[in-house]
């Protein structure tokens, strides 16, 4: 079998030809070098002062909360002064000379949870229409958290008093109803115990108290 002749190539041939490969350039941003090493320290420095931030409120928040719990505990509660009873067997005036006598049973509450009294002074004073006219001192004691204490108070004695004709008129009008109203308060250097630390003496007065008296 005869071998296929071969066609006859007139003159040369001409393949197309392969471009070259592509060369990439970069082009620098308007940020310039070094931004993406720039976004990720601004990011890292945001997120160090939001944990900053929120350390320092978490610790604002527990030191609120500690202030209150300490107020809570250990702010004193005002002492507490009841009467429980009195009698008055003497109370008479003749030319602004005032006599009387006098006693009043007292109840002082303490009535703090974690704070112990020491009195180191108590006064009782008595007052009639605004005139004092007597002073007694009394013991002095101490007193734990949630106790109650009993004092006697004696007024006992003679006074010059300066009453007006507004107040004279008042006391002849009690005198008539055998019944006097009479004012006593009380003076107290007090210091204050939280647990085993022992606070200043300071100086409390104590509200006065009106006692409606009948002259038996």
């Amino acid at each position: 079998m005869p071998e296929p002749r071969q066609p006859h190539l007139n003159g040369a041939y001409y393949v197309p030809s392969i471009p070259p490969p592509s060369k990439a350039y970069y082009h620098p941003s308007r940020g310039g070098f070094g931004c993406c090493c720039l976004g990720s320290l601004f990011s890292c420095c945001g997120c160090i002062f939001n944990l900053i931030f929120q350390i320092i409120l978490t610790v604002v928040i527990f030191l609120g909360i500690l202030a209150l719990i300490f107020y809570l505990f250990f702010h004193p509660n005002n002492v507490k002064f009841h009467v429980i009873n009195a009698s008055l067997t003497q109370f008479r005036l003749e030319n602004n000379s005032l006599a009387y006598t006098m006693s009043a049973n007292l109840s002082i509450r303490n009535p703090n949870k974690c704070i112990e009294i020491y009195y180191d002074r108590i006064e009782a004073r008595g007052y009639y229409q605004g005139q004092h006219f007597n002073s007694v001192e009394l013991g002095r004691f101490y007193q734990g958290h949630k106790k109650t204490n009993n004092l006697t108070v004696e007024f006992q004695g003679q006074n010059w008093v300066m009453l007006g004709e507004n107040q004279l008129s008042k006391y002849n009008s009690e005198r008539t109803d055998g019944r006097f109203s009479i004012d006593m308060k009380l003076y107290l250097r007090i210091r204050l115990k939280r647990w085993a630390q022992k606070g200043l003496s300071r100086r409390v007065t104590g509200g006065g108290t009106e006692i409606m008296l009948s002259n038996n």
